[in-house]
């Protein structure tokens, strides 16, 4: 788990990151002051911090902007998962949907 004083994150400051875990876009754990991020935590602080600092997205616009996020990574996953998928089936099978797929 890493705190707010070891993300790191130059221009963020503690009161900004509050909003967004007020706003459920970022999860924390523990209380103000003391909050404790996992990996997946960091990465979408790290992200929102960019399409806020970097990209110029409004506050009121991030919403939309992170649950289509959320979906593209969601499809990701399952794409990936459907390619395992299709990796364990016998050769003649994956030719067979193959096929059909590229109808």
């Amino acid at each position: 788990m890493i705190t707010f004083e070891a993300l790191h994150i130059t221009g963020l400051d503690e009161a900004e990151l509050g909003r967004w875990i007020e706003a459920s876009w970022v999860h924390a754990r523990g209380v103000r002051g003391a909050w404790q991020f996992d990996a997946v935590d960091v990465a979408r602080i790290k992200l929102i911090h960019t399409l806020r600092h970097e990209m110029d997205i409004s506050e009121p616009a991030m919403p939309v902007v992170l649950s289509l996020l959320d979906q593209l990574y969601e499809l990701r996953r399952n794409a990936a998962k459907l390619n395992t998928a299709l990796a364990s089936l016998p050769p003649q099978a994956r030719k067979l949907l193959l096929e059909k797929l590229n109808r």
